[in-house]
């Protein structure tokens, strides 16, 4: 149902996850996946005070290794979630803000290697409360030029 908060975004857009030090990250919105994923890798789980923390880095841009983000994020759950080639994998799941376009929502994240995928991000259905999806559009909420986003880390990539 579309409403005034309601964001068109097509199959692809540019987002932000300021808590995770990531200005920004191509993620293709993917209706067919549940829970949304980020590729992460060097994965470490701490325990502070009683509470489990995920210690992790990303490469944020595609086709770019040199950039990377190391974040930390408190660990809400672990899932087992069935990739579209069948394969279950046990997953950590973080809880973060997103934003796209003007728009700024808190998502449950799954972390996992996502390196060979075109698309270090899913967005899943879970996370889509407030959009309304055009599959035949790409960056309804404006694109980013290649240069631009690399310009958006500057020269500390870490």
């Amino acid at each position: 149902m579309l409403t005034k908060e309601s964001l068109l975004v097509g199959w692809r857009e540019w987002a932000s996850l300021p808590m995770l030090n990531t200005p920004l990250i191509k993620v293709k919105i993917d209706t067919g996946a549940k829970t949304s994923a980020l590729h992460a890798y060097d994965l470490e789980i701490l325990e502070m005070s009683n509470k489990k923390y995920a210690k992790f880095v990303i490469h944020p841009l595609q086709k770019n290794e040199s950039i990377t983000r190391c974040a930390i994020a408190e660990v809400i759950d672990s899932r087992v979630v069935r990739s579209s080639n069948g394969h279950k994998e046990e997953r950590v799941v973080i809880r973060s803000p997103i934003k796209i376009g003007n728009h700024y929502w808190d998502i449950d994240i799954t972390l996992t290697k996502r390196d060979i995928m075109r698309y270090r991000m899913l967005l899943g259905r879970e996370a889509m409360k407030s959009l309304l999806v055009n599959p035949g559009r790409s960056y309804c909420q404006g694109k980013v030029p290649s240069k631009k986003a690399r310009l958006e880390y500057g020269n500390n990539y870490a």
